[in-house]
């Protein structure tokens, strides 16, 4: 059970850091659930001061990666069309067969969804479309940088104990 526990959990690792960039998955969170599948092996003991801190930041980075691209669509002058153009931008361009397609799909998301607010104002849908794409990338690291040190913690666990797995 407990190396059914371990894979688990480094799955769960991994796809925390692919959930920094799919906005249907919390990555920081999907990546402590890792955290946690290891340590409720028998093999690994339990850190419950670890494991509070680890869901601390990732629901603090939860938490803010619903602020920070609507953050950058306002400094930018932006509107909610901007924020849910990202979005929706962001999807398609992961199906979309051009290189870093989901970076392009949320700049040009939240340009359209600025021009659906306001046709008249090229300038401003612009700019506020480079806030809401500033506000994703942004977004987008953080998750990524806590997801990857989430990993990271798991495989120094996982070493630490790894004559028990026979690793």
């Amino acid at each position: 059970m407990d190396i059914i526990l371990a894979v688990l959990g480094l799955i769960f690792a991994f796809v925390g850091i692919i959930g920094a960039f799919l906005p249907v998955l919390p990555g920081p969170i999907t990546g402590w659930v890792g955290l946690l599948l290891l340590h409720l092996t028998d093999t690994v003991p339990m850190n419950w001061l670890f494991l509070g801190i680890t869901l601390a930041v990732a629901i603090l980075i939860w938490i803010l990666d619903y602020m920070i691209p609507a953050m950058g669509t306002k400094k930018f002058g932006g509107s909610k069309y901007g924020v849910i153009g990202t979005t929706v931008g962001l999807i398609v361009g992961l199906f979309s067969p051009i290189p870093f397609g989901f970076l392009i799909g949320a700049f040009v998301g939240a340009f359209v969804g600025e021009m659906i607010y306001d046709r008249n104002d090229k300038k401003r849908a612009t700019k506020a479309a480079f806030g809401s794409f500033l506000g994703f990338i942004t977004s987008a690291f953080l998750k990524f940088i806590v997801a990857s040190i989430f990993l990271g913690l798991y495989v120094m666990k996982l070493w630490e104990y790894r004559e028990i797995f026979g690793l």
